[in-house]
């Protein structure tokens, strides 16, 4: 009986010594929703927050898709951090290029979704939009970037920051940015595998499925033992299998698109620049005739 694409890679990842790990979007769509797995995305999100995140409960969106091959993977959780303030935070894991309204549309959703009729304004609870990207969203040299609203004076260049009423209003809070959703774009293929600190420790996994030995991120020691292959069993082992093809035939897909857009963008442009050449011929012969014409002597 022929071994399947996932068991040779399990069978090669044993040979090497290496232990293969879900990946990150399986997981989010599948395992870490479980309240035995907090712990986990609880440590990604302080990491990323510089935070001590606690995860409260999963919130139920329309968001929450069990079909294995929608693309958009994305959870939404309400937590509470160290101050004890109440957030709202979308995990999403995405590989698709339509995406910088996607995820304002998304933030501006929650926050509709989650405020009663009749409640207070300043009772919005505020929105954390995490995105784990696999495609260049952009230009930029970095592979986090954080997104804030920020009100600065035309011409003082001053940033406006909360009143002392609205600080009594919004306690713990400072600046008019920390009351609107705030974004982070975390660019994985941009991250060149060097982790400097305990959230590249994190982006390493985010990128590579692997966690070393010697990594001390909040969550990756629970990651590595709840997310890994070997223990799932034969029918999620299969469906997990089946996801990873259906991404291999997405990116296929994809590039087979962007190379035939390119071969057809160049015989465009040769066919332009051929035409072009011709109306300039054509053009350059109308000016000599004219040229040539008001030469002749006249009679």
């Amino acid at each position: 009986m022929a071994c399947s694409p996932l068991a040779l890679r399990l069978c090669y990842n044993s040979a090497m010594g290496k232990r293969r790990l879900i990946s990150f979007d399986w997981a989010l769509k599948k395992l870490l929703r479980s309240k035995a797995n907090f712990g986990i995305l609880e440590g990604f999100l302080s990491e990323l927050l510089r935070d001590d995140i606690h995860i409260l409960e999963v919130l139920d969106t329309e968001s929450n898709k069990e079909d294995a091959c929608d693309k958009y993977n994305r959870v939404d959780v309400k937590v509470k951090n160290a101050k004890g303030e109440i957030l709202l935070i979308e995990v999403q894991y995405e590989r698709e290029l339509d995406y910088l309204q996607r995820i304002l549309y998304a933030t501006s959703r929650t926050l509709v979704d989650h405020i009663q009729q009749g409640t207070l304004y300043s009772e919005m609870v505020k929105v954390i939009s995490i995105n784990i990207l696999y495609f260049d969203l952009g230009q930029g040299d970095d592979y986090v970037y954080v997104g804030q609203t920020r009100f600065r004076g035309l011409h003082k260049s001053d940033e406006l920051t909360l009143s002392p009423r609205q600080r009594e209003l919004f306690p713990g809070k400072e600046q008019s940015w920390q009351v609107f959703p705030e974004y982070f774009l975390i660019k994985v293929n941009q991250f060149d595998d060097v982790a400097k600190d305990r959230l590249d420790e994190w982006i390493y996994f985010l990128k590579n499925e692997e966690i070393k030995d010697e990594f001390s991120a909040k969550g990756l020691k629970e990651a590595k033992q709840k997310l890994d292959v070997l223990k799932l069993q034969d029918a999620e082992r299969r469906a997990y299998e089946r996801y990873l093809d259906d991404l291999h035939y997405q990116a296929s897909m994809v590039e087979s698109s962007y190379g035939i857009g390119k071969i057809e963008g160049r015989k465009e442009g040769r066919e332009e620049g051929r035409e072009e050449g011709r109306e300039e011929g054509r053009e350059e012969g109308r000016e000599e005739r004219k040229r040539t014409a008001n030469s002749w002597p006249k009679h």
